[in-house]
């Protein structure tokens, strides 16, 4: 576990991060948010990443948006409102350090899946759901780092997580994976999509709209379903 002064400075950081971007007010709402979901769930995702270190590597991050996590209290609303029958694979497509993946495993999902093509990303994404893993041994994952447009759905997936990781031209590519997957196997599936600026790739595909949330300026998502 990280020392509390670690923690501490991460929350603050982030706090300020969001003042600047926003306002003080969504920045409080958010970090209460932060502190009592870290606690609960035991694992450590908190802070934004604006990607330049990639850069400076020479990974190409143009069509890549900047890492930040999924408020706490939306993605458990989020979660507990999905029309599927079971939960059996949660795919999390720009999972960043994999808080989606974690709280998503709370709830009942007997496997869960990340891809993000940060390797450092990807890195924290493992331990965290090493130490979700400890809590529910049952639970099976794994953290793929690479391009979500190449990314192959599996065809026994029912739920997929999205946060805006991306624009419209690697999200064209996630809906013609998920259009392969669900001819492969048709079945009912789940789309939770945070902040959907693309929705329109996901409806093309016959999704609708079961759930819209919006509070604040940004807080927004929707779950599709088929």
């Amino acid at each position: 576990m990280r020392p509390i002064h670690h923690i501490m400075f991460s929350y603050l950081k982030y706090f300020f991060y969001l003042a600047f971007n926003w306002n003080f007010r969504i920045a409080w709402t958010v970090i209460r948010g932060e502190v009592r979901g870290e606690k609960k769930y035991g694992i450590s995702t908190t802070g934004a990443d604006e990607l330049r270190e990639l850069e400076k590597n020479g990974v190409d991050i143009e069509h890549a948006t900047i890492y930040m996590p999924v408020h706490y209290p939306l993605l458990e609303d989020l979660l507990g409102r999905l029309t599927i029958s079971g939960r059996h694979h949660f795919i999390d497509i720009g999972c960043g350090k994999g808080r989606a993946l974690c709280v998503a495993a709370s709830t009942g999902f007997e496997r869960v899946t990340g891809i993000d093509f940060s390797p450092d990303l990807c890195a924290d994404a493992r331990k965290n759901l090493d130490l979700t893993r400890s809590r529910y041994p049952k639970l099976t994952g794994s953290i793929v780092n690479n391009d979500a447009f190449y990314f192959e759905i599996p065809d026994d997936s029912d739920c997929i997580f999205l946060f805006n990781p991306f624009d419209e031209v690697i999200m064209s590519g996630v809906a013609a994976n998920l259009a392969e997957s669900l001819k492969n196997n048709p079945r009912k599936m789940n789309i939770i999509y945070v902040n959907p600026l693309h929705m329109e790739y996901f409806t093309g595909l016959g999704f609708s709209v079961s759930y819209h949330t919006k509070k604040m300026q940004f807080l927004e998502a929707v779950i599709l379903e088929n």
